[in-house]
């Protein structure tokens, strides 16, 4: 979102953000403050639990007065959430003979629920009632598209695939430290994430290797003390550090190899982050990454299986051509997965769905999010 708002902005639009403010930490503090000045039509944030809750209620309303007070042009969901309140708001202002586009993309969220589950039943007739609502659906992979259409049905309105995208100038390879280790994750402190399995598959690629390898834990998370207790029950606390979250790119120079040991994903930013940044990757067949790293890559591990993830990073670390056979080549990444071709691509749909937009005139786009 950051990277759409930067470059909508650049292409002379006025954009915005609604999100949660009871997620997040002083990591997500300063990326916000970051993009501050970007956000003409503001940054506005409310707090809105992940889980279904009678606050949303409250948080509806506040959203609805604040986006009346806006009348923006394109009202952009992300998430469960943020799909529900972009919709219903839009919908609530085209009842009052004012045009805006309502758009949603799904993140997870919804998709993680089963079918078989009275609650997964709910959920998921509850987003086969929105698309009534819905001027489009934005999937960031083929992968999302495809469960949306397994657990939800073929859209009954517009959609489209747009990859996600990283910023021009984060095309750049990242410098490795003079002490950098072996093997880093970066993300979130919990078992979707696979920080378990980083552990588990460390360890059994120490062994393999023969030798101590060196490893890092990077990120904030509910299960921290958790993962910290991993380590020292296996005597990992000196090999493999952990520390706060920081930017990507500051925390690749620490590292030879990053793994995204994900147990479900839709299309992971530090993916993108670390093939822009030149660093090889190893990661989960899961979600998305497939169609970055290609279906049959050898950095590709079977979900939640530490033994299949340990065997790659075994191989990484002891061959030494192994980022030039397996990662794909950097230029055919960047065509496909620049925030330029995203922002494009995106404004092109909002085009379609705009008529004032045609004519040329500005436009004000709301991004709202689950933070």
């Amino acid at each position: 979102m950051r990277d759409l708002v930067e470059e909508h902005r650049a292409a002379g639009h006025e954009v915005g953000i609604l999100c949660d403010s009871s997620t997040g930490g002083a990591h997500e503090d300063r990326l916000f403050d970051q993009i501050r000045p970007q956000l003409s039509l503001g940054l506005t944030r409310l707090p809105m639990r992940r889980a279904i809750s009678p606050s949303d209620m409250a948080a509806l309303y506040r959203s609805y007065k604040h986006i009346k007070s806006l009348q923006p042009d394109v009202l952009h969901g992300h998430g469960a959430k943020g799909g529900v309140i972009a919709r219903v708001i839009g919908s609530a202002l085209r009842v009052n003979r004012y045009r805006v586009a309502r758009l949603y993309s799904p993140h997870g969220g919804s998709l993680h629920f089963d079918r078989s589950t009275l609650s997964g039943q709910a959920v998921l007739r509850l987003e086969r009632f929105q698309e009534r609502f819905t001027d489009s659906l934005v999937f960031v992979c083929n992968y999302e598209q495809r469960a949306y259409e397994a657990k939800v049905g073929i859209p009954r309105t517009a959609s489209r695939v747009v990859y996600n995208g990283i910023q021009d100038a984060e095309f750049e390879p990242v410098a490795l430290a003079g002490d950098a280790v072996d093997f880093l994750y970066i993300g979130m402190l919990r078992d979707l994430k696979g920080p378990d399995v980083f552990i588990d598959a460390f360890g059994r690629a120490e062994r393999a290797v023969g030798r101590p390898l060196t490893g890092l834990l990077i990120g904030d998370g509910p299960d921290r003390d958790k993962y910290e207790g991993m380590l020292a029950e296996r005597g990992l606390s000196r090999r493999v550090r952990m520390m706060a979250a920081m930017p990507a790119r500051k925390a690749f120079g620490m590292t030879k190899f990053v793994v995204v040991p994900s147990r479900a994903e839709a299309m992971p930013y530090i993916v993108l982050e670390a093939l822009a940044a030149e660093k090889p990757l190893i990661a989960s067949q899961v979600g998305g990454i497939p169609e970055v790293l290609g279906a049959d890559s050898a950095a590709l591990a079977r979900p939640g299986d530490a033994a299949d993830l340990a065997r790659i990073m075994t191989e990484a670390a002891t061959t030494p051509d192994w980022q030039e056979t397996v990662m794909p080549r950097p230029e055919d990444f960047r065509a496909v997965f620049s925030a330029s071709v995203m922002a494009r691509s995106m404004l092109e749909l909002y085009v379609d769905l705009l008529p004032a937009l045609r004519t040329g005139q500005r436009a004000d786009l709301i991004q709202r999010a689950d933070a």
